[in-house]
């Protein structure tokens, strides 16, 4: 018993040990960055590398402050800062949970050199909504642009499941294990993907449970009600 407290004593702290140098390093991060700032003014990507730092750090109300006073000083000197700085309010909102916002911010991205970027986030705000539909369109619209981009695919595939279409579905996320085959929800995914066609799946679950085991276990509901999809399936035959 002894034995078991001085052990469980040792793991706390060492996950406390941890969470300080987490901790430090993040603060020194944030200040650097804050001195980026002050050292070079003029200079939008100091704010937009901040506003992203504070994004990691999920301090959202900070992260919208700095971007929109970002825009208010670059906004109508620079065109690529604007647009710089335009997808990472969206980002931002994105990362908050306010698609609809998020969604504003990017839709008006579609013209500038950094359209691709903004219908792949496009398609993820929509996807997030649970608009597949849309998410599908923009994600289409991304892959005209990048065709062999592993996370395009993904997304695409994605889309694909959630409304039904597996056929389509198998073919975006084959492209993505081409590209990526250590790609865990990829893989999870595509399992899923081969259980409704009917093929072998052991492989892509074996894979998906090695490459990212939190994914796999968090998608068993998912797992299970795919198989009574399946058995009902397979009993109307």
């Amino acid at each position: 018993m002894v034995k078991n407290n001085e052990n469980l004593k040792n793991s706390q702290l060492k996950i406390q040990k941890e969470h300080e140098e987490k901790q430090k390093k993040a603060d020194e991060t944030l200040h650097k960055l804050v001195n980026d700032i002050d050292e070079y003014p003029n200079d939008y990507r100091t704010y937009y590398d901040l506003g992203a730092f504070l994004v990691e750090l999920h301090n959202f109300t900070q992260a919208e402050e700095l971007i929109m006073k970002a825009l208010g000083l670059f906004a109508d000197k620079n065109k690529k800062a604007k647009a710089v700085l335009t997808y990472g309010l969206g980002n931002v909102y994105y990362a908050a949970g306010e698609f609809d916002k998020s969604i504003e911010q990017f839709n008006s991205l579609s013209s500038s050199d950094m359209k691709a970027d903004a219908y792949i986030m496009l398609a993820q705000s929509y996807m997030s909504k649970k608009d597949y539909k849309k998410a599908v369109v923009f994600a289409l619209t991304a892959q005209g642009f990048r065709k062999q981009d592993p996370d395009v695919n993904y997304l695409l595939g994605s889309s694909l499941m959630a409304l039904g279409n597996f056929s389509e579905a198998a073919q975006f996320l084959d492209n993505t294990l081409h590209a990526q085959p250590k790609n865990g929800k990829a893989n999870f995914d595509r399992g899923i993907v081969a259980m409704v066609l009917e093929e072998d799946f052991d492989y892509y679950f074996e894979n998906a449970k090695k490459y990212d085991k939190k994914y796999f276990d968090n998608g068993q509901k998912r797992l299970a009600d795919i198989e009574k999809f399946v058995q009902a399936k397979q009993g109307k035959k």
